[in-house]
């Protein structure tokens, strides 16, 4: 299974990108396109309705809209339901309080969505490509960041934890016996529930962190033949390079007679930044191409290339 990343500034017509090759790889491969953009207008494509789930748009192609508010909750209060009951020796702390806030804390967004992608990756098996249209730029740089950075805190707090578990047991052997009504935190680790969950929360992480910088992994920049366009998606790929993450497509899309030179320009010094990367360019078209059920932007070429 090949996974593929549409990233770009928004406003520049990844998700009619995303959606164009969603298309195109859906005519000989089983394809489900996923958008992750808050701004979703996968549904506006296609001509459909998407609510929770996959929608069924051809025998080959499946549409899914993930609602990023919904998933955030879900996801808090997955992860306050564990804090609560792992630490319910402590609620004489009112710790219920501290968990309420948690909502407004600094990269629920990004663990929310990285939470749905993994989910996605591990369980959508019978798909030969996953497409997924990301929110803009900052968002999508912070959340495909995460597993490399979340590896390195939680390989960290399985030391403390074992250093935690050690002087627990000593203190156990010293005192003989524990009260029964306290919650004992167990010597051996596969007692521990604490450190069994570290371990597995490790195991993903490190699993999609190998996808993504995998070779069936590939991140598409979508951008425009005008300056704006051209600077964000600079910073984006020196983003993605710092993160060794793999981008294998540029899309220049919104050509026109008018803005060729533009485009020209903005072709040359994105590959200043990318180097040997392959490129696609894209007229602007205002013809639609009716697929059956729907209607969606009508690519003359295909954007994908044959080697994937």
């Amino acid at each position: 299974m090949k996974i593929l990343f549409f990233t770009g500034k928004g406003g520049v017509g990844k998700s009619n990108m995303a959606a164009a090759a969603a298309w195109q790889l859906s005519q000989k491969s089983r394809v489900l396109i996923v958008s992750l953009d808050p701004a979703h207008n996968l549904g506006d494509i296609f001509g459909v309705t998407i609510k929770n789930g996959k929608k069924k748009f051809t025998k080959t192609l499946f549409l899914s809209e993930i609602d990023l508010r919904e998933l955030s909750r879900a996801y808090l209060e997955q992860e306050t339901s564990v804090l609560s009951n792992t630490y319910s020796y402590l609620k004489i702390l009112n710790l219920d309080a501290y968990f309420s806030i948690l909502k407004y804390s600094p990269g629920i967004e990004e663990y929310a969505l990285l939470t749905s992608i993994e989910k996605t990756i591990r369980d959508e098996t019978d798909f030969d490509y996953i497409i997924f249209d990301t929110p803009p730029t900052g968002l999508t740089l912070r959340f495909l960041a995460l597993p490399k950075v979340t590896i390195t805190w939680i390989e960290r707090l399985m030391q403390i934890r074992r250093q935690i578990l050690e002087k627990r047991y000593t203190i156990h052997r010293i005192r003989g016996t524990l009260d029964s009504a306290e919650t004992i935190l167990d010597y051996r680790e596969a007692d521990d529930g604490i450190l069994t969950r570290l371990k597995k929360l490790n195991m993903n992480y490190r699993s999609l962190d190998g996808v993504l910088r995998g070779s069936d992994c590939h991140v598409v920049l979508v951008f425009n033949p005008d300056m704006l366009s051209l600077r964000e998606s600079q910073r984006l790929a020196e983003g993605l390079r710092e993160l060794g993450l793999p981008l294998r497509l540029l899309i220049n899309n919104k050509v026109t007679e008018t803005n060729k030179k533009m485009a020209e320009f903005v072709e040359q010094q994105m590959g200043e930044v990318v180097g040997d990367v392959f490129l696609e360019r894209v007229e602007l078209s205002e013809t639609l191409l009716d697929g059956g059920k729907g209607t969606l932007y009508d690519i003359k070429e295909n954007i994908i290339p044959d080697s994937w």
